[in-house]
């Protein structure tokens, strides 16, 4: 496995990928870390080719945002980290970035990239079909329940029946 390769590992991508704004996004420093280059080169890549990244293809964190990214990543070090705030890369937008950085480098990391998109699309596909069929065995394991407490209830009402019969106080016969 070539050096290239261990880092645009499926694995390596998809813990790079966050959910914001309900789309699933990567940032502009972590894409820069998988292409080799520096995040200020990226985004000033970006931003000579600004045509070609639309707002759902790209966009910039709030403060807030970015803020609660931080809490989660981890604490920064001093220096480390940009004073900008970062963009958020859709999928569409790291293929985009495909046409806008052109090194053997970028094109096996958008291949492996895309590839991780289809993979967590298919995972979560399959989730919320097994969710649906979660869903329906409850509803039918429900009525089943219901249908045999009825019985149950039925069953109970007669023994009740049978028990205060033998209760009543038998007649004497006789003085």
């Amino acid at each position: 496995m070539s050096k290239t390769d261990q880092l645009i590992s499926v694995e390596r991508i998809s813990s790079k990928i966050f959910l914001i704004r309900d789309e699933k996004v990567l940032l502009d420093f972590d894409l820069a870390e998988l292409y080799g280059v520096a995040t200020k080169q990226l985004k000033r890549a970006v931003r000579r080719n600004i045509a070609r990244f639309p707002i759902d293809f790209m966009f910039p964190l709030t403060k807030t945002e970015d803020n609660s990214l931080r809490s989660q990543i981890g604490t920064l070090k001093r220096g480390e980290h940009s004073k900008y705030l970062p963009y958020a890369f859709t999928e569409q937008g790291v293929a985009m970035l495909s046409s806008v950085l052109n090194s053997e480098r970028a094109i096996k990391v958008n291949i492996a990239i895309m590839r991780t998109f289809v993979k967590m699309r298919r995972i979560l596909e399959s989730n919320e079909s097994l969710a649906k069929k979660l869903k329906q065995l409850e509803q039918e394991t429900k009525e089943k329940f219901a249908e045999h407490q009825q019985q149950i209830s039925i069953i109970f009402e007669a023994i009740k029946e049978l028990v205060t019969e033998k209760e009543k106080p038998k007649r004497r016969i006789g003085f």
